[in-house]
Formats: C-alpha cells, sequence, structure tokens
C-alpha cells in the first residue's frame, strides 16, 4: 500500500523484470485485473498495477465511503504516479493506458515528460467535452432503448443529449445519497454495460457486483461532472510537451464508447504516434483481439 496523504492509500502488485511498465487502468474507477499482466513478456518486463483513488483495492473505497471522493483529481493522480515511481526507485518507465488509462497516461506525460520511455494507449479516449457527451448523451441514437431506460432514472433532465453535463451531475447526486445509491448505480452500468451488448447481471462480469457498481458510478460521475478537470483539447493542444515520447495508439473502428476520430486527430499531431486500427469493435485491452495487439506492440518495444 503506497499512503498519498489525506487519508488515501493506494493498492499496488508488481511481477516480472526487466524494464518498468506501469498500467493504468480505465473507468476512471475500474481497477486493475489479473490480465493486465498479459500485456507484457514478463521475463522483459517489471510491470507495476495501480488501482487508482477510491477503487479497486486502495482505501477509501468509494463502494461504501464517500471519502473516497475528496482529494481525488486528476492532478492527484498524477501525483500519486510520481510519489509511486520514487517509492519503487523507477528512472523512466514504459505507460500502458486503456480507455480512461489512456488519459490519464497522456496527462502524466505531459506533466513529467522525462520520465517516460514510451506510451501505449489502447481504446484511447483523450475526454474532452464532446467525448463524454457522445458516451453519455449522443451515442443514445444508436441504443435508443437503452438511452431512455439511462435518461428516465433523472426524469427531472431533459433527455435530449445536449443536457448532457446536467444528467450526469443529477446522477452524481443520487450516487452520494445512501438511499439512491444503488440504483443510480444499476442504471448508469446498466447504460455502460449496454453500448457493448453486455448485461451487468451476467456471471462472471464485473458489474455483477454491486458494490463494484457503486464504486465505479460513483468515481465516473465525480470525474465527468467535472470535465475531468482538463480544459477543453488540453491534451491535444499540449501535445508538443511529449511530441518526442513514442507513442503506439491502437484502436477499433468502431468501437462505441471512444469515437476514432480521437486517436485519429491526436495521432495527427504527434510526430512521434503511430495508430493501429482495428477493424472491430473492440474497446477492453484485456477483450481477446486487443490483448494480442497490445501484446505485440510491448514485444517490440526493446
Amino acid at each position: 500500500m503506497l499512503d498519498v496523504g489525506n487519508g488515501h492509500r493506494l493498492w499496488f502488485e508488481q511481477r516480472g523484470q526487466g524494464q518498468d511498465a506501469l498500467v493504468l487502468h480505465g473507468g476512471p474507477g475500474s481497477g486493475c485485473r489479473p490480465g493486465h499482466y498479459d500485456l507484457f513478456d514478463l521475463t522483459r518486463y517489471r510491470v507495476t498495477l495501480l488501482d487508482q483513488r477510491g477503487c479497486g483495492r486502495s482505501t477509501p473505497w468509494a463502494g461504501d465511503d464517500l471519502a473516497a471522493l475528496d482529494f481525488n483529481t486528476t492532478q492527484h493522480l498524477i501525483d500519486d504516479i510520481e510519489k509511486l515511481r520514487v517509492r519503487i526507485n523507477v528512472d523512466c518507465w514504459v505507460i500502458f493506458g486503456g480507455s480512461w488509462g489512456t488519459t490519464l497516461a497522456l496527462a502524466y506525460a505531459q506533466a513529467h515528460p522525462d520520465r517516460v520511455r514510451s506510451l501505449v494507449l489502447a481504446g484511447v479516449a483523450t475526454s474532452e467535452p464532446r467525448d463524454i457527451r457522445w458516451l453519455c448523451g449522443d451515442i443514445g441514437n444508436m441504443f435508443p432503448e437503452a438511452y431512455a431506460a439511462f435518461a428516465a432514472h433523472v426524469p427531472e433532465v431533459s433527455p435530449d443529449p445536449a443536457a448532457t453535463r446536467a444528467r450526469i451531475a443529477a446522477y452524481a447526486e443520487r450516487l452520494r445519497d445512501p438511499a439512491t445509491a444503488q440504483a443510480a448505480a444499476d442504471a448508469w452500468c446498466t447504460w455502460e454495460a449496454a453500448i457493448f451488448g453486455g448485461d451487468i447481471h451476467a456471471p462472471g462480469s464485473r458489474y455483477a457486483d454491486p458494490g463494484f457498481r457503486r464504486a465505479f458510478a460513483r468515481i465516473v460521475t465525480h470525474y465527468f461532472a467535472t470535465d475531468l478537470w482538463l480544459g477543453p483539447d488540453q491534451l491535444r493542444e499540449h501535445v508538443d510537451r511529449i511530441a518526442h515520447i513514442p507513442c503506439h495508439m491502437i484502436h477499433s473502428r468502431f468501437d462505441p464508447s471512444c469515437p476514432l476520430r480521437g486517436a485519429w486527430e491526436l495521432n495527427g499531431v504527434w510526430p512521434a504516434a503511430t495508430l493501429q486500427i482495428l477493424g472491430g469493435q473492440t474497446h477492453s485491452a484485456l477483450d481477446a483481439e486487443m490483448t494480442e495487439a497490445i501484446r505485440a506492440t510491448t514485444d517490440v518495444l526493446m
């Protein structure tokens, strides 16, 4: 456990030997899983998994303690990565990020470019306001029945995608109230799962755990309601800070949660970046097609 102050203690774990690599999980609030080790050859990499504030095995846990949302911002997470780097005596490392983890990886690299050897980003999320509106609003045009239920849970907010910010805020408020938190978490996670054709009650699904649903939804809405503490287009506008760092992006053409345009535009302004486009709709780094592509990339980095 890494004590980062203000009551937060972060869980981390390592396996393997060789070049140091850090895994930044998605969400925000998903936590790491053992499958993240499969993205690297552990005979060539020492891989560190880190559960970000409030989720996974870090404490306090957002599933049962709202204190997990205090002192929990993107800048706090960037600072946490630096504290972890010092704790485990890493000079410079490969950073892997998946989904929200790609946003955090980019933000960390721009803050500490001298500590990043290379980046591998899968299911690229630049987390711009248009992307949040897409995930929580515009994509409802493709999933109208699921979106109707998602919007109906906060009937005081218009179902129009233009009301996305108000809808997220309404969910966040319900998720902070113990009397309404579980129902709101169920509705939020049902929507998130629906756009990938999933079911929160499916055996083996992480969403099947009501506590996971509370923690995940609380952290996601906490971040989304504030535009993740990032300025509009911040990550693309500051790419000059990391233009020299090799970056390998992997993105599915029909990824429903993160439109390909974000990765495409980022690749266009980053001289040291490459973009591999997969043909399907895979998003998670732990989906077989994505895992295979990531592993093929990390195998040739060194």
